[in-house]
């Protein structure tokens, strides 16, 4: 049920894209202890002048291979926030495909009754999931 956007820097082959993304689920699967077909994730391509992703301060340098994952979820705790952030840039960057440097996540928080997979239900209020 988590929802991961993926906002990048037009280029990539559809094998990276691919591959980025079954590397995002697989660890989100483990971290967050998700059923591996609670898969929604969506591609955002972007011109580089759409996207400006600084550091904060903290002397990260980037580069046009930047990603921001953007994910909206069931409230994580502290330790599977953890190990998701640390095991996906792990992952991501030992595939050679970002750089840790060029790896930005957020995670919103809400619950059940933020959620309809569809046909007009409320699956979780309704007792379906």
């Amino acid at each position: 049920m988590p929802l991961i956007r993926f906002d990048m820097i037009k280029g990539r082959s559809p094998e990276e894209i691919k591959d980025i993304l079954q590397i995002a689920h697989e660890v989100m699967v483990a971290a967050f202890d998700v059923p591996p077909r609670d898969r929604y994730q969506i591609v955002h391509q972007h011109e580089p002048y759409e996207m400006v992703v600084e550091d904060t301060g903290l002397d990260i340098p980037r580069t046009d291979r930047v990603i921001v994952i953007s994910i909206v979820s069931r409230v994580r705790t502290i330790r599977q926030l953890k190990k998701f952030y640390q095991d996906l840039a792990d992952k991501l960057e030992t595939a050679g495909l970002v750089d840790k440097n060029d790896l930005m996540i957020n995670v919103s928080f809400n619950d059940d009754q933020g959620w309809s997979f569809g046909q007009g239900k409320a699956q979780f209020l309704e007792g379906s999931l």
